[in-house]
């Protein structure tokens, strides 16, 4: 069985077959294993619902398969998964396009960012500021965690993700440092008037 061309791929797709591409295994088993080894960092596992859901329609699309159906006295009956070879064959297309090829994934900042001159240079100022206390707090985390990880001996392969968003959150921040210090200075700033003659 082919998988379904109709499939949309989605980080957590791809988490739950790679999880699957180890060892079968029920959705709440696939749901700690992901949080246990870090991955709901970049994978949202936050809702059961969601997980469920994409387990159904990669069932559908012939990408996974029920291996068994069992019930134990302490838990609700438990159906146990299993990658099947289309799951297998998707698995790598996604992961070695998700890798190669960069995609324009319309995150939530830079949408914001294209209306700042809605806000106003002071009030700009001041939320970009927050941000960038944010960001800075959220590498602290990334460090305590790496920290963490070398004290366990991990190898790099399995916290690339981290070292990618430590990356991405520096560059952020000095770059938000870059902006916040032009709207301070005044070399950056704008008006209604100044910006009227650009609406048509």
């Amino acid at each position: 069985m082919t998988a379904s061309p109709q499939f949309k791929r989605s980080p957590l797709a791809l988490a739950l077959l790679g999880i699957l591409h180890m060892e079968p295994m029920h959705p709440y088993a696939i749901q700690r294993r992901i949080k246990e080894w870090g991955k709901d960092k970049v994978v949202n596992v936050g809702q059961r619902a969601g997980l469920y859901k994409t387990i159904a329609r990669l069932q559908d699309a012939g990408l996974v398969a029920v291996r068994e159906t069992g019930r134990d006295q302490q838990y609700p009956e438990r159906t146990v998964y299993e990658i099947t070879d289309a799951g297998r064959a998707a698995f790598m297309t996604w992961l070695t396009e998700m890798v190669a090829q960069p995609r324009n994934e319309f995150p939530e900042f830079p949408a914001a960012l294209s209306f700042l001159m809605l806000m106003g240079p002071e009030q700009a100022q001041v939320e970009l500021s927050n941000r960038a206390a944010a960001i800075r707090t959220r590498i602290a985390e990334i460090d305590s965690d790496a920290a963490q990880s070398a004290q366990f001996g991990l190898p790099r392969i399995v916290t690339l993700e981290d070292e990618y968003q430590r990356a991405v959150a520096d560059a952020e921040l000095r770059w938000l440092e870059g902006v916040i210090a032009d709207l301070a200075a005044g070399t950056l700033t704008w008006s209604w008037e100044s910006l009227a003659a650009f609406q048509t």
